[in-house]
């Protein structure tokens, strides 16, 4: 499985530490070509990992600003992306599992220990199976294609 990552300038140094626990793990994850700097600027990381993410079906995306919420945003308008900020495992099962989740926001801000585990949550649950699952998430998706039926 291909895991892309990206973050912006508050999210680097959590990233190097995310980077290196999962290749000790064996998972290998593709990081944006976009460089960061100061003034960079989150959406551009959300747009090249959920484009990225969209480009290798049954790949994942893991993404780090401040707080999470912005780069979520910015993922989520990438046709066909549905990100999640996840906050605690919990968050991550149920945003893939329940919800289709194919990419997850993380904020830099909660330690390296709950961030792991988190994303390890994210990466080892199953997508949604459940048909009540499927229809919701497929509302989105066809709204997203123009394609939205009402109850």
């Amino acid at each position: 499985m291909k895991i892309f990552i990206g973050c912006d300038h508050r999210g680097v140094n959590l990233k190097k530490e995310i980077i290196a626990r999962l290749h000790e793990d064996g998972i290998d994850l593709i990081d944006t070509v976009l460089q960061n700097s100061a003034d960079d600027a989150y959406p551009d990381f959300a747009f090249e990992v959920g484009e990225n993410v969209i480009k290798n079906p049954g790949s994942l995306g893991i993404l780090i600003c401040g707080n999470g919420i912005g780069i979520s945003i910015a993922a989520n308008k990438v046709k066909g992306i549905i990100c999640a900020r996840a906050l605690t495992t919990d968050d991550a099962f149920k945003s893939k599992n329940h919800n289709g989740a194919n990419v997850i926001a993380l904020s830099s801000e909660i330690d390296i220990e709950n961030t792991m585990q988190i994303i390890n949550v994210f990466i080892t649950t199953k997508p949604a199976s459940e048909e009540r699952h499927l229809r919701r998430i497929n509302k989105i998706l066809n709204y997203e294609k123009g394609e939205y039926n009402e109850l």
